[in-house]
């Protein structure tokens, strides 16, 4: 038995899962198109565990997404699981949330999967995976132009998954790309991930861990009242 609480902030879903093992507990999970994480993810967590009859001391280990992503998004994620491993004297397991993303959908061994997100203006963060879920190209953030991924196009089919699809829609014409665009990260994806790493003891320095940025954060000029 390995009870692992995943937690999902990176992007507007706020999702939070219990797994034992692989397999999902319970999920819970929000989004309606804005950033409520602050106010909900505790009551999510809480839900989780009532929801699986199971208490804090049950738990095994916390995991939570790295990134990319918002970056007050994962600031969120991260404080809550670090401030749990600390509480509890768990393992702190972390996630990439591109590869988590791509989990949600299952495709030939001999395609391709890109997750994107949107990384505002006309980048997305993304990353290359191949049709079992290996990362062939690191993750990055890259501003899509009609030369995008041409090298992996010509290859077989490539689906694009997360909400940077709509972005590449716009641009990438070749007939090899698929669009999957209603896909958001969450919490009931990780839970295959979390258990792989638990088993190896791929475990974060609770204290000194950080979520992977990717970029700068860059504050937005301030609205004027008048």
């Amino acid at each position: 038995m390995a009870i692992i609480l995943n937690i999902e902030t990176a992007t507007k879903n706020c999702s939070v899962s219990l797994s034992d093992k692989q397999s999902i507990l319970a999920l819970v999970e929000l989004n309606e198109g804005q950033f409520s994480h602050a106010e909900k993810l505790h009551t999510f967590i809480l839900k989780v565990l009532k929801t699986s009859h199971k208490t804090m001391q049950d738990i095994d280990a916390i995991a939570v997404s790295k990134g990319p992503g918002s970056y007050t998004g994962l600031r969120i994620g991260v404080s809550a699981a670090k401030g749990l491993c600390f509480a509890l004297d768990k393992p702190l397991i972390s996630v990439p949330t591109l590869s988590a993303l791509a989990k949600a959908f299952t495709m030939d061994k001999r395609d391709f999967i890109i997750p994107v997100l949107d990384a505002k203006r006309m980048e997305v963060y993304c990353t290359v995976l191949d049709g079992s879920y290996n990362e062939i190209e690191k993750t990055s953030a890259k501003i899509i132009d009609e030369h995008s991924f041409l090298d992996i196009l010509n290859k077989g089919k490539v689906f694009f998954i997360g909400d940077g699809a709509e972005k590449c829609k716009g641009i990438i014409t070749n007939d090899n790309a698929i669009f999957l665009e209603d896909y958001f990260p969450s919490a009931k994806e990780m839970a295959s991930i979390s258990y792989k790493k638990f088993q190896e003891n791929d475990f974060e320095d609770v204290a000194y861990f950080e979520p992977y940025y990717l970029k700068d954060f860059v504050a937005g000029k301030p609205k004027k009242l008048f």
